[in-house]
């Protein structure tokens, strides 16, 4: 199999302790997340998964939609699976499904080799990380906002479940609505109505891409940070609107580099807890790690939530904390 599609790495500074150790020799399996992000967080890793030697690869494009769809037409075939990212390819809320246009177009230039977005892993992962940090965290009653929760519905409903108070702020964060969503049920309604549409817009309307990932926070709605205990959900909606002071906080999401764990020290943040290991001193997009779990399954694309739970188990994984 050629790999000559994948660039070389972009330097980085000095690796962090990893997780998972990294392996010597050729890579079994070679997967590549395409981002829609900053180049600045691209990573380049080789780990051993369920076995397997698996080279960990991840390209931003800027926000770059067109270069999105030609690198994923130029790994096609010429690696065992792609992770999208900095965008979902759909949106699970509930029993609905909403697919992302944007998203679809650039992973319809893959004819051969599976395109996922790391949804269907973060369904299961995401849950099983909320239940297994109860005797950390603590769940009853805990004040926690959820940034943006359509594209983390299981960890939302896993929240909730738990018995935390919860404030979902799709509508403050994702559309400038200061209206606090407090139950499932409303979330649910909302979605119902609005992601049919917002489904077909232009993504970057709603979500950071490319060097605005790299901007300075600009402080919103900070009501609501301050009553929170808990910031959760994804790393870049909690940072766009960030103030300084996160004092005593929690922050559960993901994808955070050495830069951003740095960020959240000098915030004051207690504790940062990511629901994938922490590989050469980021924790690893679910987009990525999706993509190798099916690699490693030689699958033709998403697997189902109850394999994805099989294979969580299988290598051992769950969420780290960090102390900060």
């Amino acid at each position: 199999m050629q790999r000559s599609a994948v660039p070389p790495a972009a330097p980085g500074g000095p690796r962090a302790a990893v997780t998972w150790p990294g392996v010597p020799g050729a890579p079994d399996k070679t997967v590549v997340s395409v981002s829609l992000g900053s180049a600045r967080r691209d990573a380049d890793e080789q780990v051993e998964l369920l076995g397997h030697r698996v080279r960990m690869v991840r390209r931003g494009v800027g926000g770059d939609l067109e270069a999105a769809r030609r690198l994923v037409g130029e790994l096609d075939g010429r690696v065992d699976a792609i992770g999208l990212g900095g965008t979902d390819l759909y949106l699970k809320v509930g029993d609905r499904r909403y697919t992302i246009r944007d998203a679809a177009r650039i992973a319809a230039a893959a004819k051969r080799t599976p395109v996922v977005c790391g949804a269907g892993l973060k369904d299961s992962l995401e849950r099983g990380a909320v239940a297994a940090l109860e005797p950390v965290v603590g769940w009853r009653g805990r004040r926690v906002l959820m940034v943006s929760s359509v594209d983390r519905f299981g960890m939302a409903e896993a929240l909730a479940q738990q018995g935390a108070d919860v404030l979902y702020g799709d509508l403050i964060f994702g559309l400038g609505i200061d209206v606090p969503l407090r139950s499932l049920e409303a979330l649910k309604g909302i979605a119902r109505v609005a992601l049919p549409v917002i489904a077909r817009l232009p993504f970057r309307w709603f979500y950071p891409t490319g060097a605005s990932q790299d901007a300075p926070p600009r402080p919103r709605h900070q009501r609501h940070y301050r009553w929170a205990e808990v910031l959760a959900g994804d790393w870049h909606y909690i940072r766009a609107h960030a103030a300084t002071d996160l004092t005593g906080k929690d922050v559960l999401t993901n994808t955070t580099t050495a830069e951003d764990v740095a960020f959240l020290r000098a915030a004051g943040a207690r504790r940062l807890v990511t629901t994938t290991p922490r590989i050469g001193g980021r924790s690893v997009g679910t987009n990525l790690l999706e993509a190798a779990f099916v690699a490693v399954e030689g699958a033709p694309g998403e697997l189902t939530r109850a394999r994805y739970e099989e294979l969580i188990a299988a290598a051992g994984l769950g969420p780290t904390v960090l102390d900060l």
